[in-house]
């Protein structure tokens, strides 16, 4: 059987085709998907999207072409879907989409129907950043191959575990009533990890940590408190907007700052609240504080080179991490791993290095020379005196996707 998976942001499109073989392990036969090709439309609405499309042993199958017209998520989804079904290509059989935001009536991985395109279409108004988006490309895609099955992975499904007291708001409960509550987000990276982890223990690598802090530090970012491999806590709330600090995104924030934005903005109560939505989610983060692009390389740049701004862009981002994961510390009463993962945390040493400085104290100290040192998959780098062992875990979300696609396909779903 064959798989579309896509993974859409709210201005890229990243896609990979599994196939799935069987593995024998942890007492049974299991279905394991293995990408066969991956690609990605990124830039989708800035005049000349970018494109890539390669096999699993990295030969470009792109055909030459590096940029493409897509002005929207329609167009981008066509280009994908060209490409995935020129000659020569595998059929595809089932296709899943991440999906951030399930909204109040959705708490599973779904086959996609009308009724449950229609619970997606009340949701958005939690994520307009990422689902409104995610709904166009579902309705063209379910065009373009409606003989495959199709359905929705949800960022939020492992995050169902956190008890009550997580995830409940201090408001009236007419309104967790109608689904205002923390969902969490990034739970498809946090069970890939998990996997890996459990993975590793079974190899006999490591024993499996009982009390696991997750930081997936990248665009967006999130930390997530685990006990024995299951989320009791998380720093992303109703939407992805809240938490740590993040790229373009502030993170918490006092409410009456929300307030206060939607009473200084021009213009009448719609585009007030436009505004202020384009603020949180497109200009604040450390976009806003060192008013540079979106990109840790470039801020760390700059920040060498003594620009006043980054500087405080960098602090104020390994600050509200390391208060996240000392918080989660102190909720379960100690912590046997730290994880990092995601584009930052898999691939800033530096950041690493600073979100852990000054943790020794309640047992976490990370190995200088380990941190710095190339490498690829699950890899330890605390210090050998650190209570806490920290590892660095790449994220998997496709192959997560590809895995709850299969599963649900070959339970008849």
């Amino acid at each position: 059987m064959h798989l579309l998976v896509i993974n859409s942001g709210s201005s890229s499109i990243k896609f990979s085709i599994f196939g799935t073989r069987v593995r024998t392990g942890r007492g049974e036969a299991v279905a394991l998907p293995a990408s066969l090709f991956e690609g990605e439309v990124s830039g989708i609405g800035s005049g000349s999207a970018g494109f890539k499309f390669r096999d699993a042993a990295g030969k470009d199958l792109s055909g030459g072409v590096s940029s493409v017209k897509a002005e929207n998520s329609v167009e981008a989804i066509g280009r994908v879907v060209d490409a995935v079904s020129r000659e020569g290509m595998p059929q595809v059989d089932a296709v899943g989409y991440r999906v951030v935001h399930p909204g109040a009536k959705l708490d599973r991985h779904v086959r996609i129907t009308d009724a449950v395109m229609r619970d997606l279409e009340e949701a958005a108004v939690f994520a307009p950043l990422h689902d409104p988006a995610a709904i166009e490309i579902i309705r063209e895609t379910i065009e373009r191959f409606p003989e495959a099955k199709h359905y929705a992975v949800f960022d939020t499904v492992f995050h169902e575990t956190m008890p009550d007291e997580a995830t409940a708001y201090a408001i009236p409960e007419g309104f967790r009533e109608r689904g205002v509550r923390r969902y969490g987000f990034h739970g498809l990276s946090c069970e890939s990890i998990v996997r890996q982890v459990l993975d590793a223990a079974e190899r006999g690598e490591m024993k499996f940590p009982r009390r696991m802090v997750i930081a997936h530090l990248g665009s967006g970012c999130s930390v997530t408190a685990l006990v024995k491999g299951r989320s009791v806590d998380t720093t992303m709330g109703l939407t992805p907007t809240g938490g740590v600090v993040m790229g373009t995104r502030p993170g918490d924030l006092d409410p009456g700052l929300v307030l206060y934005l939607l009473r200084e903005m021009k213009g009448d109560r719609e585009a007030a609240f436009a505004a202020v939505e384009r603020l949180l989610n497109h200009d604040s983060g450390m976009v806003g504080l060192s008013g540079l692009p979106n990109d840790m390389r470039k801020v760390r740049a700059a920040a060498g080179g003594g620009d006043a701004r980054a500087v405080l862009a960098v602090e104020v981002f390994t600050r509200s991490v390391k208060k996240a994961v000392g918080g989660f510390v102190a909720l379960m009463g100690g912590l046997d791993a730290l994880i990092f993962s995601g584009g930052i945390g898999e691939h800033d040493a530096q950041s690493r290095a600073e979100i852990t400085d000054g943790l020794a104290g309640i047992g976490i100290s990370i190995d200088s020379a380990l941190n710095v040192a190339p490498g690829s998959g699950l890899r330890r780098i605390s210090a050998s005196e650190s209570d806490t062992v920290i590892f660095v875990v790449p994220s998997q979300e496709d192959l997560m996707i590809a895995t709850h696609v299969d599963r649900m396909s070959r339970a008849g779903l």
